[in-house]
C-alpha cells in the first residue's frame, strides 16, 4: 500500500508537469477557458494556481464580439468566479427584439447549461441574469430526459445545485465519472484527478479516524446523552469548507470545534433550564476553570472539556499564532450569549420581529463562530488582521448566517414545532406578515436569494489580502446550502449526507 501511494505520488507529478505545459502551449482563448474549467471542476486548481492565474489574465484580454452563447457564459463564470467585475451586458445579444432570450437558444443544450450555471453569480439589478435563470431552468427542466450522458448527468446536477452553490469537492468526485465519458476528455488530466483524488481521499480518511479517537476520549456524549454524535458529518461538513492537504490541520481543529459547538446548542435547545443555561453562559463569559463550581453536576465535564480542548489547540499553534485562541474564544462567548437569549425567548414564549430574530439566529447558526474557528489552524493568511475582519461581521459573513439559519428553519420548523422550542423565523415572518406558512417559506427564500446575491457583490475585485476569506466563507455557505436544501441532514444524518459522506470517504474512486 506504502509502495502503490508513493508510486501514485511519483506519477501524479509527473502529470503535474505535463498540465503544466499544456497550459503554455495554449494561445487559443476558448481552449484555455476548456481548460480552466475542467482543472477547476476536477478539483485539481490548488496545484496549478499560477497557471490559473496567467490563463485568467489572457481569457480577460481576449476579444470575445464573436464568441456564441457557450463562451460568453463561460467566460463570463469563470472571470467572475475570480472576482473579475466583468459586466453582464454581454448578454443583451442573446436576447430578440421584444427583450427576451431568443427562442434560438433552446437548441443548444451546452450553451444554456453554460448561461445557467453563469447566472448565478449575479448582483443586485442584474435582471438580465435573473432572467436567464427563470428561461434556462424551465428548458433545460424540459429537455434534461431527452439527454444522454454525459449532458443529462451535467444538467440534472446542475439543476439540482448550479456550480455557484456546489460542494467543490463533491462535484469533484461526480465530474470524474462525467469526464471520463466525454469524448473529448484529455486522458492524461483524468488521470491526475483519479489519482489526486485517491491521495486525498486517504488523507482525510487518516483525519478523520484522528478526530474520531479524540472525541472518543473526550467521551462528551456518554455523560450528556442527549446530545447528537455526529463526528463523521461534522468532518463531512469542514471538508465541504477546504480539503487540499495544506488545511490538514486547520480542517482538524475546525471539526473539533464544530463538534463542541453542536453539543452547547444541543445543552441550551434541548436539555437545560434557563436558569442552567445562564449559569453555563455566564461561566463560559469568565473562561475560568474556578468557575465550574457554579454549574450544576451535568455541566460541570463539558465546561471543563470545552476548556481543556481550547487549551490543547492553543499548544497545537506556533508562538506567533496563539494569538487566535483569544479570537476563538471570544467568538465561543458569543455563541453561548445567543443560545441563551433563544432560551429565552423560548420560555418567555416571546416572539420577536423577524428582524429583532435575525439580529440573534444569525449569531446562534453558529456561522460567526465557525467563521473565526475555520482561521485557527490556517497559515499565514490568520492574520489579526483577518480575525479582525471576521470578528466585525462583515456583510459576507453576514450573508452566509442568513442563509445557515433561514434555510435551517425552513426544513426544521414542523420537526421543532412538536416540543418546546424558540420560534423560528419561518412563526416570526406569518406573525409579521399576516401570511400563510407557505408564503413565509416562499418570502424567506427570497431572503436567502439575495443574500446570495450579496456573497457575489463581496466577492468581486478582492484585495490579496480578502481574497482567501472570502473564498472560505463562500465555501461554508456552500456546505449550508448542501445541509439544509430540502432537510437538516446533519441532525436526521441518515438521509442525503450519508450518499455524500460515501462519495467522499467511503467509496473509491476506480484506477
Amino acid at each position: 500500500m506504502i509502495q502503490s501511494e508513493a508510486w501514485m505520488r511519483d506519477r501524479g507529478e509527473e502529470l503535474r508537469e505535463e498540465v503544466r505545459r499544456m497550459f503554455q502551449d495554449n494561445n487559443d482563448a476558448t481552449q484555455t477557458m476548456h481548460l480552466i474549467d475542467t482543472i477547476q471542476l476536477l478539483g485539481l486548481d490548488y496545484h496549478f494556481e499560477e497557471e490559473l492565474t496567467e490563463a485568467l489574465k489572457r481569457v480577460y484580454d481576449a476579444d470575445s464580439a464573436n464568441d456564441g452563447l457557450y463562451e460568453v457564459s463561460l467566460r463570463f463564470r469563470l472571470l467572475r468566479e475570480k472576482g473579475y467585475s466583468v459586466t453582464s451586458d454581454v448578454f443583451d445579444k442573446f436576447k430578440d427584439e421584444g427583450g427576451s432570450f431568443s427562442t434560438t437558444l433552446t437548441e443548444d443544450v451546452k450553451g444554456l447549461l453554460s448561461l445557467y450555471n453563469a447566472a448565478y453569480l449575479g448582483t443586485h439589478g442584474e435582471t438580465i441574469l435573473d432572467e436567464a435563470i427563470s428561461f434556462t431552468r424551465i428548458h433545460l427542466t424540459s429537455m434534461v430526459h431527452d439527454l444522454n450522458p454525459p449532458m443529462a448527468t451535467l444538467v440534472s446536477l446542475a439543476l439540482e445545485t448550479p456550480l455557484r452553490r456546489s460542494i467543490k469537492r463533491l462535484f469533484a468526485r461526480h465530474y470524474i465519472s462525467i469526464y471520463q465519458e466525454e469524448p473529448t476528455r484529455n486522458d492524461k488530466i483524468l488521470e491526475l484527478a483519479k489519482l489526486d483524488f485517491h491521495i486525498l481521499q486517504s488523507l482525510h480518511r487518516r483525519e478523520l479516524k484522528d478526530v474520531c479517537m479524540w472525541w472518543k476520549d473526550l467521551a462528551l456524549t456518554k455523560t450528556l446523552s442527549f446530545a447528537r454524535d455526529r463526528v463523521v458529518e461534522a468532518y463531512y461538513w469542514i471538508l465541504g469548507v477546504y480539503y487540499e492537504p495544506l488545511f490538514s490541520r486547520a480542517r482538524v481543529m475546525t471539526t473539533k470545534i464544530v463538534l463542541i459547538t453542536s453539543i452547547l446548542d444541543d445543552i441550551y435547545d434541548d436539555y437545560s433550564t434557563l436558569e442552567e443555561s445562564q449559569l453555563l453562559t455566564d461561566a463560559i463569559q469568565r473562561w475560568d476553570f474556578e468557575a465550574v463550581d457554579q454549574l450544576p453536576e451535568y455541566l460541570k465535564d463539558f465546561f471543563l472539556k470545552l476548556l481543556f480542548a481550547v487549551r490543547e489547540f492553543e499548544t497545537e499553534l506556533a508562538a506567533e499564532e496563539k494569538f487566535r485562541i483569544f479570537y476563538l474564544k471570544e467568538a465561543l462567548k458569543s455563541q453561548a450569549r445567543a443560545y441563551f437569549e433563544e432560551s429565552r425567548w423560548r420560555d418567555e414564549k416571546y416572539v420577536p420581529t423577524l428582524e429583532e430574530h435575525l439580529e440573534v439566529s444569525k449569531m446562534s447558526s453558529a456561522y460567526p463562530l465557525f467563521a473565526s474557528a475555520i482561521l485557527v489552524g490556517m497559515g499565514e493568511v490568520a492574520t489579526k488582521e483577518a480575525f479582525e475582519w471576521v470578528a466585525s461581521f462583515p456583510k459576507i459573513v453576514d450573508a452566509s448566517a442568513a442563509i445557515g439559519r433561514i434555510m435551517n428553519d425552513i426544513t426544521s420548523y414542523e420537526r421543532e414545532g412538536k416540543r418546546e422550542h424558540v420560534v423560528s423565523t419561518v412563526h416570526c415572518c406569518m406573525k409579521e406578515y399576516g401570511t400563510s406558512i407557505d408564503d413565509a417559506c416562499k418570502k424567506l427564500q427570497e431572503m436567502v436569494e439575495d443574500a446570495w446575491k450579496d456573497i457575489n457583490q463581496e466577492c468581486l475585485n478582492p484585495t490579496t489580502f480578502l481574497a482567501p476569506l472570502l473564498q472560505t466563507s463562500l465555501y461554508f455557505t456552500r456546505i449550508l446550502e448542501n445541509v439544509y436544501k430540502y432537510i437538516d441532514a446533519y441532525t436526521e444524518s441518515n438521509t442525503t449526507m450519508r450518499e455524500c459522506i460515501s462519495l467522499l470517504l467511503v467509496q473509491p474512486v476506480p484506477i
